[in-house]
């Protein structure tokens, strides 16, 4: 009985492998060429994605930042603030990113033991998805982090920058394996 579970789950990754190998790359024409996705078809519809980063730092560090020591002033305030406004400007970093009229960034950075988790989240009403938005909200926040922080130490290190979820349009609904911080009860990997 084990070993035919054990089948089935190995077909079952290989059809998704193969289904995996049969989409294509949207930013290239048939002549292989680059070009900006044309949605001008596609529904508005409303689309939402969150996405996560970590800094990861020493411990002194951390304690500097619970006593809100550092020179540049608060951290996560600032980087808060960073993040939601590279989120509205996404367009002019990614250069094959629709700009979009965003309805909604917000960023939370929360200090943690070994560094500063990051989750970014945007929303918008329109025919292309936000996860890109979310992202480089939660990158900048990071680097933002370093910034500010980079008196106190400079090894620190950003990382698990990812899409935890995102919804709407056609490919309708996607939540990263593990879930989102603070909804699905485990702890992130660091």
């Amino acid at each position: 009985m084990r070993q035919q579970s054990e089948r089935v789950e190995r077909g079952t990754r290989a059809q998704r492998r193969g289904r995996a190998a049969t989409k294509e790359l949207s930013h290239y024409d048939a002549a292989g060429r680059v070009r900006m996705v044309n949605v001008t078809a596609k529904p508005a519809t409303e689309r939402t994605a969150s996405a996560h980063a970590f800094v990861r730092m020493e411990p002194a560090t951390v304690a500097g930042l619970r006593r809100r020591k550092s020179p540049k002033g608060d951290p996560l305030e600032i980087a808060r603030i960073a993040g939601i406004t590279a989120a509205k400007r996404t367009a002019e970093l990614i250069p094959l990113c629709h700009p979009l009229a965003l309805t909604h960034v917000d960023v939370r950075a929360k200090l943690c033991q070994n560094g500063i988790d990051i989750v970014a989240e945007a929303t918008a009403t329109g025919p292309t998805g936000v996860e890109m938005e979310a992202l480089v909200a939660a990158s900048v926040a990071a680097m933002t982090i370093y910034d500010m922080c980079k008196a106190l130490e400079r090894g620190m290190e950003i990382t698990a920058l990812h899409v935890t979820s995102k919804s709407g349009g056609r490919s309708g609904t996607y939540v990263r394996p593990g879930g989102e911080p603070g909804k699905s009860g485990k702890p992130w990997r660091r």
